[in-house]
């Protein structure tokens, strides 16, 4: 346990924080595995509507500082080659 206050905020915080990172990032492999799922059952329209889901929620991990935008564009490029593969 942290001997000062300020250490005893610091770990009250990175717990919030961590908490919400988690949130997020629980928030990208959900959209990504439904998208995975539609592009396996060869579903073009829950494909591409999966696929911009997906991407809203990557983007907006980023804004909020949860994700790095280069681990974003990774994701997404790798995203939209699992989608190319419907012939799309």
């Amino acid at each position: 346990m942290p001997n000062k206050k300020s250490a005893e905020r610091r770990v009250k915080i990175a717990e919030r924080n961590r908490l919400y990172n988690r949130q997020w990032n629980s928030r990208c492999r959900t959209a990504v595995k439904k998208l995975l799922l539609a592009v396996d059952a060869k579903d073009v329209e829950a494909a591409k509507n999966n696929f911009n889901v997906a991407q809203s929620v990557i983007d907006k991990a980023v804004v909020k500082g949860v994700m790095h935008k280069n681990t974003a564009a990774r994701r997404k490029m790798l995203m939209a080659r699992h989608l190319k593969t419907l012939g799309i």
